[in-house]
């Protein structure tokens, strides 16, 4: 609901009034605003706040991250030179925000570039008590966290309907930037349905639908409350716009209704279970328009569609122009992509399809998205414990290639030569590895070491496994 009346109350034209008389020449109270106006109270957001501010707390975790050095992590220069085979570790700490959501049980959210991967995360009230932190679960696609404190008398913030947002709507940041303590900021919802803005060192998430404020954002405010002017959580503050690093007026928040979408998911399930219509596309350009005859370069073209996906249940085929989606012009692959990330699983998405100079619409029921996976043991006898499968068509989309590393077992070979879950594994020795299929090939070689090429989104290193 928008929040527009603020802009018009009648107390405006007399606090107009009464700051052009505090600068008028003459007068003792010059700049002062009077207490009350017309026998009316100035308006402050102090009452509001007074409700909201309990709510938000600081968080900071501690990260032990492994020091990685090509030279020294080969086995036979660490046996050369005497050093000893316990991985080298550095301690990283951060400082960011969260959101008291449920009062009874002590769910946190906040960003998963706040709390992902952490060791040791501890919550800080307003009221100045610490709590060690419980993760619940994370999704980085969304840049989504919840984490769980074992504390009473807590209070917590109603979650609005963030649907009924308005550009123009007057919006409150609550967070604690740089570490200064909590820190409040007002402004309005510059624009909605944001996306497009990339993977950032923050680690934002890649399905997209952000609030755009100019209520300043600054670090340290990341999974801080965004509310509207009754004290209801509208976002997640997630990450700024900015050329210099610090607050240029274009911030960005996580709409509630993703946010509570989310965290029902990870509550229930530890991570989210997300839809996925099994097609392949790509942008057109002016050439791909030319070579299907097609009067625009408006919609996706489809590239391929998976056996026994909605996609071929709904009788897609490769050539076919998508140029709606549930109605809407479909512009690009960010938009088709945002669809079956953000809207929950069983979703009917109806799709306007260009095909031979004709158009139809068909829907498909967004499904789970069903990964081949094959057992580490059966591919060599060091790799039990782990578990590869292939890549996901998100992953595709961004450009990977190789096996995707599903689980590893703590305590396995692998897992102390520090492969993780979520790695890729892109070579094997001298051999490069585009697929879970090129994986499974290798079955049966047994090398003396095990030299696993492995990505992440910081890279790529050596896995050797003795």
């Amino acid at each position: 609901m928008s929040q527009s009346r603020f802009h018009s109350s009648p107390w405006l034209a007399g606090l107009l009034a009464a700051v052009a008389i505090g600068l008028a020449p003459g007068r003792a109270a010059a700049g002062s605003l009077p207490a009350a106006i017309d026998g009316q109270p100035m308006p402050s957001l102090a009452p509001m706040l007074a409700r909201v501010t309990p709510a938000v707390v600081n968080i900071s975790t501690r990260t032990r991250v492994r020091v990685r050095d090509a030279y020294f992590d080969d086995p036979m220069m660490r046996r050369f030179f005497g050093l000893p085979s316990v991985p080298r570790e550095r301690v990283e700490q951060s400082l960011g925000s969260g959101v008291i959501v449920d009062a009874a049980k002590g769910y946190v959210l906040t960003n998963n570039h706040v709390v992902g991967g952490a060791d040791d995360i501890t919550v800080t009230l307003q009221d100045g008590r610490n709590f060690k932190a419980k993760l619940i679960g994370t999704d980085p696609d969304t840049d989504v966290a919840v984490v769980q404190i074992p504390a009473e008398k807590l209070q917590a913030l109603p979650l609005a309907d963030s649907a009924g947002l308005q550009v123009g709507d007057y919006v409150v940041a609550v967070g604690d930037p740089f570490g200064l303590g909590q820190t409040v900021t007002s402004g309005i919802v510059s624009a909605l349905g944001r996306s497009g803005l990339g993977r950032g060192a923050d680690g934002s998430g890649g399905y997209q639908n952000f609030i755009q404020t100019d209520a300043s954002i600054n670090p340290g405010n990341s999974g801080g409350a965004l509310v509207n002017l009754r004290g209801e959580l509208v976002g997640i503050n997630t990450m700024i716009f900015s050329p210099s690093g610090g607050n240029v007026g274009i911030g960005f928040a996580i709409p509630s209704n993703l946010t509570g979408e989310v965290m029902a998911q990870l509550l229930v399930h530890g991570k989210v279970q997300r839809g996925s219509l099994g097609v392949q596309t790509q942008a057109i350009t002016p050439r791909i328009a030319k070579l299907l005859a097609l009067k625009d370069s408006n919609g996706v073209v489809v590239t391929g569609v998976r056996d026994g996906s909605p996609a071929e249940k709904a009788g897609l085929q490769p050539g076919d122009v998508l140029t709606t989606l549930n109605g809407k012009a479909l512009h690009d692959e960010q938009e088709l992509r945002n669809a079956e990330g953000l809207l929950p699983m069983d979703s009917v998405v109806r799709l306007g399809v260009l095909r031979d100079g004709s158009t139809r619409e068909v829907s498909a029921t967004l499904a789970a998205e069903k990964l081949a996976s094959v057992d580490g043991a059966q591919l060599d006898p060091r790799l039990a414990g782990v578990r590869f499968s292939e890549l996901s068509q998100s992953q595709r989309e961004q450009g990977w290639y190789g096996a995707t590393v599903a689980s590893v077992q703590p305590g396995s070979r692998a897992a102390r030569a520090g492969l993780n879950a979520d790695d890729v594994v892109i070579g094997v020795g001298n051999r490069r590895i585009t697929s879970l299929s090129v994986l499974r090939g290798l079955a049966g070689a047994k090398p003396r070491q095990l030299v696993l090429l492995v990505a992440d989104e910081d890279g790529s290193r050596y896995v050797v496994i003795e």
